[in-house]
C-alpha cells in the first residue's frame, strides 16, 4: 500500500494530523490486506448518508486502510488562514483607548495576562486614561487566568478613578465569584449593586450566574436565578439554557436533556447548535450513538445545522469507543460541507487507529515533515511520544524530543510530564532527574504529583524532597490529586501516623477524598482504631 501527503497548503490543524499521520505509513505497508479496496461514500450530504448505530462493529476497515483512507481525506480539506497573534511588547498604533483596548484583548484571547497588564500600566503611564472597556478587558484577562486579587483590585482602582462600569464589567465579575470563586452570595450580590446602579442586568448577566451554578451542580438554585430573571422582565435566551443541559448531560440525565430541549422549542426559545452539541456531546458520553445519529439525520428537519464543533465532538466520542471507521464517515461528511476538524480531534482520530496497528517502529519518518513541507505542532508529537512510551520505547521518546527541538519545537510541560511518568515507571530515575532539571522546564501541579507518587514508592524520599525543594511551591497549588498520592503513598509504607498528622496540617481543612484515603489505608494496614479516632475528628471538624 502507497500512501502519499501532499505538500500543498493546508490548514494548520491538518497539516498538524497529516504530518503524524507519515510516521505510520512504511511500518503498515507490510501487514498483510485484509481488504482489496476501500469502501466507497455517499457524495450526497443531505441524504443517503449511512449513520452509524451504537452496536456497529462489523465491516470495521484494517488500521492500514483506515490510514490511507485518512490522508485521501485529509488533503481534500480546504485551506484556511492561520490565527495570529501579537508578539511580547508590541505596542498598539496609536495611543488611545480604542487600539490599546484592542491590543489588550488580543492577548487577552492568546492566554497572555502580563502582556494585558503591561500595556495597562503603559497606557496610564502615557497619560491615556482607560475607559471602562479597558478595565472590563484587564479584569475579564485577569479572571480568566484565575489571579483574583489582581482582578478585585483593578475593579476597585475603576471605581476609584471615577469609571462607572456598565453591565459587560458587572457581569465579569458575577463570572469571576460564580465560576472560580463559586461564591454565589457575592455574585447575586453583584446583581442587586448592578440594580441599586441603575444599570440592569441583562440576558448574559442572568446566564453567567446560572452558568455558574450549573457546573456547581446547584441547577435548583439556577432554576431560580431564571425565575428572578423573568421577574425581572428579561427574556432568556438559548445560551441561558445551554448550562441546564450540560447539566444534565453531565449527571446522566439525558431524557430531562431532551424534555428540556422540547421545551425550548414550545416557549418560542428554539434550540441553537450550542445546546445540540451538548445534547450529542452527552450522547456519546453515556453510550447514546444511535440518538446522536439520529439527531444528525433529522437536523434540516429540526432547524438547525451542524457546525465544526458538532462534528469533533460526535468524531472524538466515536474514536474513544474504538469506531474509528464509523468517525471516518463523519470526516467526509465534514468534508462535504467544508468544515474543518480541529487539532484535538484529528490527534484522537489518530491516536484511535494506533491502539489498533503496530506502527510505531516507523516512527523516524517523522522526521520526513521537513521535505514534504508539512508543519508539525508539539500536540502530535504528544501523541506519539503518549504511544511510544506505552509500548516501552523510551530510547525512541528521546530521540524524538531531540528531533522535535532540532526543528524549533518547544516541548510542552505535557511533554515533560509524560517523559517523566514513563521514565519513573521503568525505574529510570536518575533520567528523570535529568529531565526535570532542565533548563526551561517549569513544574506544574501534575509534575509534583508524578514525582510525589513515583519517588516515594521506590523508596527514594530524601531524592525527592531535594527535588522538590527547587520548585517554586507559591506557584504550584495542590489539588486532590496531591493529597491523595502522599496519603496513598504514606499508608502503603506503613507510616499512618504521618498519614493522619499531613492531613492534620492541610490549609483547606479535611479534603473528604483525602480522609476516604486515609480510612482506607488505615482498614486495609488494620489500624481500625486510628479509623474511629479519626472519624470522630472528621465530624467534629464538619459540625463544629
Amino acid at each position: 500500500m502507497a500512501a502519499c501527503i501532499s505538500s500543498t497548503s493546508l490548514p494548520t490543524a491538518i497539516r498538524y494530523a497529516a504530518t503524524t499521520l507519515d510516521i505510520f505509513i512504511d511500518a503498515i505497508r507490510l501487514r498483510p490486506r485484509t481488504r482489496s479496496s476501500l469502501r466507497g461514500h455517499s457524495t450526497n450530504c443531505n441524504a443517503g448518508h449511512a449513520a452509524p448505530t451504537a452496536d456497529a462493529t462489523d465491516g470495521e476497515l484494517p488500521a492500514s486502510d483506515l490510514l490511507s483512507r485518512f490522508s485521501g481525506i485529509m488533503k481534500l480539506f480546504p485551506n484556511r488562514s492561520r490565527t495570529f497573534f501579537p508578539e511580547p511588547g508590541a505596542k498598539p498604533f496609536q495611543s488611545d483607548p480604542f487600539h490599546y483596548n484592542l491590543l489588550m484583548k488580543a492577548f487577552s484571547r492568546a492566554g497572555r495576562p502580563d502582556e494585558v497588564l503591561r500595556l495597562f500600566r503603559e497606557m496610564k503611564e502615557s497619560k491615556c486614561d482607560p475607559n471602562v472597556l479597558c478595565y472590563t478587558t484587564v479584569i475579564d484577562a485577569l479572571v480568566a487566568s484565575n489571579r483574583s486579587d489582581e482582578a478585585e483590585k483593578v475593579f476597585e482602582e475603576m471605581i476609584d478613578s471615577g469609571v462607572t462600569p456598565d453591565a459587560a464589567s458587572f457581569t465579569v465579575l458575577v463570572k469571576f465569584y460564580s465560576f472560580y470563586l463559586r461564591k454565589f452570595d457575592s455574585a447575586c450580590e453583584i446583581i442587586r449593586w448592578m440594580v441599586r446602579s441603575g444599570c440592569d442586568p441583562d440576558v448574559v448577566t442572568y446566564s453567567t450566574l446560572i452558568a455558574g451554578l450549573c457546573r456547581a451542580g446547584m441547577v435548583e438554585e439556577a432554576w431560580g436565578v431564571l425565575d428572578q430573571m423573568l421577574q425581572g422582565n428579561c427574556s432568556p435566551n438559548a445560551h441561558s439554557f445551554s448550562p441546564f443541559l450540560q447539566a444534565y448531560c453531565s449527571q446522566g440525565k439525558i431524557e430531562a436533556a431532551i424534555r428540556l430541549m422540547e421545551s425550548m422549542r414550545s416557549i418560542g426559545c428554539p434550540p441553537d447548535s450550542v445546546a445540540y452539541n451538548i445534547l450529542i456531546n452527552g450522547f456519546c458520553k453515556h453510550g447514546y450513538f444511535n440518538e446522536a445519529a439520529h439527531l444528525l439525520e433529522n437536523c434540516v428537519s429540526d432547524g438547525w445545522e451542524p457546525d465544526a464543533v458538532t462534528y469533533n465532538t460526535y468524531i472524538s466520542g466515536l474514536c474513544k469507543v474504538g469506531r474509528a471507521e464509523d468517525a471516518f464517515k463523519q470526516l467526509e461528511m465534514m468534508l462535504q460541507k467544508k468544515l474543518c476538524p480541529t487539532v484535538v480531534t484529528l490527534n484522537i482520530v489518530l491516536d484511535s487507529i494506533c491502539r489498533e496497528s503496530t506502527v510505531w517502529e516507523g516512527n523516524h519518518h517523522l522526521e520526513r515533515s521537513l521535505e514534504l513541507g508539512l508543519e508539525v505542532d508539539v500536540v502530535s508529537y504528544n501523541t506519539i511520544i503518549t504511544r511510544l512510551c506505552d509500548i516501552g520505547k523510551l530510547s525512541w521518546v528521546l530521540k524524538l524530543v531531540t528531533d522535535m527541538i532540532k526543528k524549533g519545537i518547544s516541548p510542552s510541560t505535557e511533554t515533560f510530564n509524560i517523559m517523566i511518568r514513563s521514565l519513573c515507571k521503568a525505574g529510570k530515575f536518575r533520567k528523570a532527574k535529568c529531565i526535570f532539571t532542565s533548563r526551561g522546564f517549569v513544574a506544574d501541579t501534575i509534575t509534583c504529583n508524578i514525582l510525589i507518587h513515583e519517588f516515594y514508592m521506590a523508596g527514594k524520599i530524601v531524592e525527592l524532597h531535594n527535588l522538590l525543594s527547587g520548585v517554586d511551591m507559591d506557584k504550584i497549588r495542590p489539588d486532590s490529586i496531591t493529597y491523595n498520592s502522599i496519603i496513598d503513598c504514606l499508608c502503603k509504607k506503613g507510616k499512618f501516623l504521618e498519614a493522619i498528622n499531613y492531613l492534620r496540617s492541610v490549609e483547606d481543612g479535611f479534603p473528604s477524598e483525602a480522609v476516604a484515603h486515609l480510612a482506607y489505608g488505615l482498614v486495609r494496614g488494620r489500624k481500625i482504631g486510628m479509623v474511629l479516632v479519626k472519624a470522630e475528628r472528621y465530624t467534629r471538624s464538619v459540625l463544629f
